[in-house]
């Protein structure tokens, strides 16, 4: 029983209501008073309140064989727009939807020098929010992906991008006059990827592996990132002790031998060549070249030793990977789990990524809906 002023029982019943409309909609507030054991006029004094302040609106009648027939209510994901941000290293994205994620407008450019960042990024918001319709709400939230760590919505650090000289947060919220909220890049691809899971699994590790290696981690539904924000920092786990140096001053940590940037580094080296891209990698290993099926072995190696320390240190239901080299070839999957069967048995489930290079920015329009609505939980 949850004991409190009134006020603060009437919010708490007012998530409670609102969320459930989201999962269950369309949905009658006879099913809701009866899923939540509320009195229907408790019921009827929130779903006005929801009404009047247009995040949820009635939706014709459900079928019924007697009686009068239950009005039906649904989220009014129209009633506005969120941007959600992935700053990576060469390529910044932008995507924008309404409130349930859909209608996505997507823009990319090149990433530019850190001076003109936040210039460029409300230039290229201002570009694209016109294209979705007016709504009663506007743009209600920006989340913007940082490949580093994040704690308090401050960037304490990131290996591959000087931060120092832009304030994202000030001069972004500034302009547009809503809250813009920082966070972890793999942190947002778990909380991406957790929400279009059909089986909602109660603890969730992601692996991102692009410029580095992240781990998002969701404990019970609930994202863990540990006291300092660094908690899925796996990337700098020292798998190669005196190995290769690391932007975090470490050395031989698993990104500097598993992240997309060293694999394609070490490809280049192998096929003797200065530098390599991602497209290059994937014709050579369509067509067997030595240099790339040898980059490949030490993929699925490094992800194997990732693989296995996140299973005997967390134990989650399910370990999903994101990485362009899986994406680009979905058989490496099994092939990582025979590796890993090789040396114990892993009883977490091991699958690709669904939502791939995008889960990053859906995290992103979660935490700013969530914000929004004041969740307890991540719903679209």
């Amino acid at each position: 029983m949850v004991i409190g002023s009134k006020e603060l029982i009437r919010d708490i019943n007012s998530k409670l209501v609102l969320e459930t409309i989201m999962k269950e909609e369309p949905i009658s507030r006879a099913a809701i008073s009866k899923q939540l054991g509320l009195t229907k006029a408790t019921i009827s004094a929130i779903v006005q309140q929801l009404l009047n302040t247009s995040l949820v609106i009635e939706t014709g009648s459900e079928d019924t064989v007697l009686g009068r027939k239950p009005i039906l209510l649904r989220f009014c994901s129209q009633a506005g727009i969120v941007a959600s941000i992935d700053i990576g290293l060469n390529t910044i994205s932008v995507l924008i939807t309404d409130l349930s994620g859909e209608g996505g407008i997507l823009k990319q450019i090149k990433t530019p020098p850190p001076e003109y960042l936040s210039e460029k990024i409300i230039e290229l918001l201002t570009a694209t929010i016109p294209s979705f319709p007016a709504s009663f709400y506007g743009l209600i939230g920006i989340t913007v992906g940082i490949h580093g760590i994040v704690s308090k919505n401050h960037i304490s650090f990131s290996p591959y991008y000087d931060f120092s000289q832009c304030n994202l947060v000030q001069t972004i919220s500034s302009y547009f006059h809503v809250p813009v909220m920082l966070e972890n890049e793999a942190n947002l691809s778990v909380i991406g990827e957790s929400i279009f899971l059909s089986d909602q699994k109660t603890n969730l590790a992601n692996i991102s592996i692009h410029s580095g290696v992240g781990l998002g981690f969701l404990l019970n539904r609930q994202l863990y990132t540990g006291t300092h924000g660094s908690a899925g920092e796996f990337g700098h786990m020292i798998i190669e002790l005196n190995g290769r140096t690391c932007p975090c001053g470490n050395r031989g940590c698993l990104e500097q031998y598993l992240s997309e940037r060293a694999l394609l580094s070490e490809f280049a080296s192998y096929s003797a060549r200065s530098t390599a891209t991602l497209e290059e990698f994937i014709i050579e290993y369509q067509n067997k070249t030595a240099a790339a099926l040898h980059t490949m072995e030490h993929f699925l190696y490094y992800l194997s030793i990732c693989i296995n320390n996140i299973q005997n240190s967390l134990d989650p239901d399910i370990i999903l990977i994101n990485s362009s080299f899986t994406t680009q070839f979905p058989e490496l999957i099994e092939q990582l789990k025979e590796q890993l069967n090789y040396r114990k048995n892993i009883s977490s489930t091991i699958a690709g990524s669904r939502l791939q290079e995008r889960s990053i920015l859906f995290g992103g329009i979660c935490v700013s809906v969530r914000n929004f609505l004041g969740l307890d939980h991540w719903i679209l």
